[in-house]
């Protein structure tokens, strides 16, 4: 089996801002939840079988209380927070398993998902389907992979290697260098991308830096946007793999569809649950040497 693991806080960015460049600034009131949900079903419809989305419930999380300057709910505009809890319980209903972290972020929950997914000898592969370069850190060769939508890319170990000069046991490292702009850390000032991979490549991990690399402080400030970069992998979201298996919508999701005021999702979801299983039985785009491949569907 393949397991699918969504960034359903990207998607549900994703599909506001991309509604607001075409609604000339009316936000339907659950545009961007019913994006996210069309979304989920192309992915059912092409072929998966076992997948779960991960939201940020809550913005902030423990890493806000490690550096004042990180990532917060502050500046994310009201629309667009008021359809996260619709979005965790219309895909509820729609029968996928959803992880709405509160102290932990999305990232931690795909990250955990990704490494109790790659644990069991069933699954062939594991799919984070999200372009946050966090989640580079989690792929493994010929068991897990990030696909970036935005890019039209899978990547493996050897396409994180070309796009960040570095491997993925090694991107904590590297953002802590040169920042993670998006979570509101800085990184190292005069470290750019090709001197951090530069820097990584010749002395690993920052704690083996030699004391002529970094100053105490630099050295001291590096290490706290290292933890502020690794991402947690011990959420405890489930413990069989099978829970992920979508076995159609529940009952519920009617009203759900209703409210939302898309008949198309209810069609569409029960005609993908009454069609035949094809999630395990191929692995289009999958990536070779190069290290990236061309996402033709996401039946990986």
């Amino acid at each position: 089996m393949i397991v699918h693991l969504l960034d359903g806080t990207y998607e549900l960015f994703r599909h506001f801002y991309g509604q607001r460049r075409f609604n000339q600034g009316k936000d339907k009131r659950f545009g961007a939840v019913t994006g996210v949900l069309h979304t989920v079903l192309e992915t059912i419809e092409t072929g998966a079988t076992h997948l779960g989305v991960a939201t940020d419930h809550v913005i902030e999380s423990f890493r806000n209380d490690l550096w004042p300057g990180y990532k917060t709910s502050e500046g994310v505009e009201p629309a667009l927070l008021a359809q996260f809890q619709p979005l965790e319980e219309a895909l509820t209903a729609m029968g996928v398993a959803v992880w709405a972290m509160t102290e932990l972020e999305a990232d931690d929950a795909l990250a955990s998902a990704a490494r109790l997914a790659a644990a069991d000898q069933r699954v062939e592969r594991v799919c984070i389907w999200t372009p946050d370069k966090d989640l580079a850190q989690c792929v493994r060769d010929g068991r897990v992979v990030q696909v970036d939508r935005r890019a039209n890319a899978i990547r493996d170990a050897a396409g994180v290697r070309a796009k960040f000069g570095v491997g993925p046991e090694r991107i904590p490292d590297f953002l802590a260098l040169v920042g993670d702009a998006a979570d509101g850390y800085p990184g190292i000032a005069g470290i750019g991308a090709k001197t951090a991979a530069r820097l990584i490549e010749r002395h690993a991990a920052i704690e083996d830096f030699p004391g002529d690399v970094l100053s105490d402080d630099d050295r001291e400030q590096a290490l706290l946007f290292k933890e502020l970069a690794t991402l947690r992998t011990d959420a405890p979201l489930f413990d069989d793999v099978e829970e992920l298996r979508w076995r159609g919508p529940g009952a519920e999701f009617a009203a759900w569809a209703e409210r939302l005021g898309d008949g198309r999702l209810l069609e569409r979801a029960s005609r993908a649950a009454s069609a035949p299983s094809a999630g395990d039985a191929g692995e289009d785009g999958d990536a070779g040497d190069g290290g990236e491949a061309v996402v033709a569907s996401p039946r990986l």
